[in-house]
C-alpha cells in the first residue's frame, strides 16, 4: 500500500515537471532568439534592449522595483478583497430573487463594458490621488468576474437536493449556508482567480492617472517611459507580469487545497460552465 502511494506521488511529481518543460523551453527559445537578434542587428537599447540588458537594469533598480511591486500589490489586494465581498453579497441577492437579478444584472455588465481608462480619471479627480482611489479602480475592474461566477454557482443546484431540503422543511438560511454556499465555492474561487489579474491591471491603470510622482509599478512605468529608459521600463513591465502570475498561481493553489481538504474535489472538476 505504501509502495503504491509513493509510486503515485512520484508519478504526479514527474508529470508536473514534464508539464513545465514545454513552456520553459518556449520561453528560453524566445529569449535566446531575442538576444541574438539584438546582437546581430546591433539594435540600440533605446529602441529595443536585449533580455540580458533588461535583467541587468532590473537588478540595478531592484530596490525601486521591489518597493513599487509591493505598493501595487497592496492596492490590488485591497481592491480584490473589496470586490470579493461586494461581489459575493451581490451574487447572494441575485440568486435569491429573479426580479433583483433582472433589474441589476445589466449594471454589473456595464462595469465590464465601460473602459477602465474612462472611469479612472473621474475617480482620481473626484476622490484624490491616493491609495483609496487606486484600490477603488482595482475593485471596479475586478468586480464582474466575482459576481457572474458566484451567481452561476448559487443557481446551479441539483433539483433533487433542493427538494430534499424542502422535504425536511429547511429554512432559507439553511438552504443558503448548507447547500447553495458550499456548492458555489468552486465558482467563487474561480471568480476570485480571474479577478486577481484584473485587480492588478486596475491598480496599475490607477497609478498611471495618479501621476508619475507616486510610488507603484504604474507610476514607475510612466516615469521610465517619459525618460526613455527602456531597459528599466521593460523590467517594470516584467515585474508587473510576474506579480500577476504569482498571485494567480497562489489563489489557484489555495483554492485547490481548500476544495480537496474540505470537499474532496478539484477546482477544474468542480466548475462546470453552463452550456
Amino acid at each position: 500500500m505504501k509502495k503504491t502511494i509513493s509510486s503515485s506521488l512520484e508519478f504526479s511529481a514527474k508529470a508536473r515537471v514534464l508539464s513545465c518543460l514545454g513552456p520553459a523551453g518556449v520561453l528560453l527559445t524566445v529569449l535566446g532568439l531575442w538576444e541574438f537578434m539584438v546582437w546581430w542587428r546591433q539594435i540600440p537599447a533605446y529602441l529595443l534592449p536585449g533580455p540580458l540588458e533588461i535583467l541587468a537594469a532590473g537588478f540595478g533598480s531592484r530596490k525601486e522595483l521591489l518597493q513599487a511591486t509591493f505598493l501595487t500589490s497592496l492596492s490590488a489586494a485591497a481592491g480584490l478583497l473589496a470586490s470579493t465581498i461586494i461581489g459575493t453579497l451581490t451574487a447572494f441577492a441575485f440568486a435569491q430573487s429573479s426580479q433583483i437579478r433582472s433589474a441589476l444584472y445589466p449594471y454589473a455588465v456595464l462595469l465590464q463594458t465601460v473602459p477602465i481608462v474612462a472611469i479612472a480619471p473621474i475617480i482620481v479627480v473626484s476622490l484624490g490621488r491616493g491609495f483609496f482611489s487606486i484600490s477603488l479602480i482595482a475593485c471596479i475592474i475586478s468586480l464582474f468576474p466575482v459576481i457572474t461566477n458566484t451567481t452561476t454557482g448559487l443557481l446551479q443546484i441539483e433539483r433533487n437536493l433542493l427538494d430534499l431540503f424542502r422535504l425536511h422543511h429547511a429554512t432559507w438560511w439553511q438552504v443558503l449556508f448548507k447547500l447553495r454556499l458550499p456548492s458555489s465555492l468552486p465558482y467563487l474561487i474561480t471568480g476570485i482567480r480571474i479577478a486577481s489579474g484584473s485587480a492588478i491591471v486596475g491598480a496599475i491603470v490607477g497609478e498611471f492617472f495618479v501621476g508619475s510622482g507616486q510610488p507603484g509599478l504604474g507610476a514607475m512605468i510612466q516615469r521610465k517611459r517619459e525618460s526613455m529608459a527602456l531597459p528599466e521600463l521593460y523590467a517594470a513591465v516584467i515585474a508587473a507580469t510576474l506579480l500577476g502570475t504569482i498571485v494567480f498561481a497562489a489563489i489557484s493553489l489555495a483554492g485547490e487545497k481548500i476544495l480537496r481538504r474540505y470537499f474532496g474535489m478539484s477546482l477544474s472538476g468542480a466548475v462546470r460552465q453552463p452550456a
